[in-house]
Parts: C-alpha cells; sequence; structure tokens
C-alpha cells in the first residue's frame, strides 16, 4: 500500500531542503511511497503546523519546525511501513492470516 509523504512549508531554503531529502530516501530505499509538497498556507494550518517546515505520513504529523537528516527520515518511514512477509512463522502472515 502506497504511503502518502506531505512535506508542508511555502518554499523557504529549508522546506526544499527537507523535500529533498525525503525525496532521497524514498528512492534509494525503493519505498512505495508518494511525495506531495503542500505550500498553499491554508492546507498548512489545517495540521495545526505554525512552523515550517513539517513532515506529515499518512496525515500524521512526525516532524515539525526543522530539517530532519535522512537517517531520521528513513526510521520514520520504516517505523511507517508495513512489511509484508511470506514466512509464515513471522510478521502478519503467522497463524494462517496475511495483511
Amino acid at each position: 500500500m502506497t504511503k502518502v509523504i506531505k512535506v508542508l512549508g511555502t518554499g523557504c531554503p529549508k522546506c526544499k531542503t527537507m523535500t529533498g531529502i525525503v525525496q532521497d530516501v524514498v528512492l534509494e530505499n525503493n519505498l512505495d511511497a508518494t511525495i506531495e509538497k503542500v505550500e498553499d498556507i491554508m492546507e498548512i494550518m489545517k495540521y495545526n503546523v505554525m512552523t515550517t517546515p513539517a513532515l506529515v505520513i499518512d496525515d500524521v504529523i512526525t516532524i515539525k519546525g526543522r530539517v530532519p537528516n535522512k537517517n531520521e527520515v528513513l526510521e520514520l518511514l520504516k517505523a511507517n511501513f508495513t512489511i509484508k512477509t511470506n514466512n509464515p512463522d513471522s510478521g502478519c502472515c503467522s497463524q494462517d492470516k496475511c495483511c
């Protein structure tokens, strides 16, 4: 299932840097995700974010007001991705059910 990643920011250098970092992490790790850049201030305010840039993964604010490094973004994305496995002894496919 494709994750929706949003970078909230009005286009300042920090917002552009965060967008680049997120794009790099998604591409380098072959993650199934779409990246949306949200620059409309009214849309940003719907998330109750007052400091940008902000990173939103599946409508959950994960970072706001600062630029993360690649490792931090990767860890956040890993924590928010469900990894499917065909191994019946582990993961979501255990106990005769699969996601």
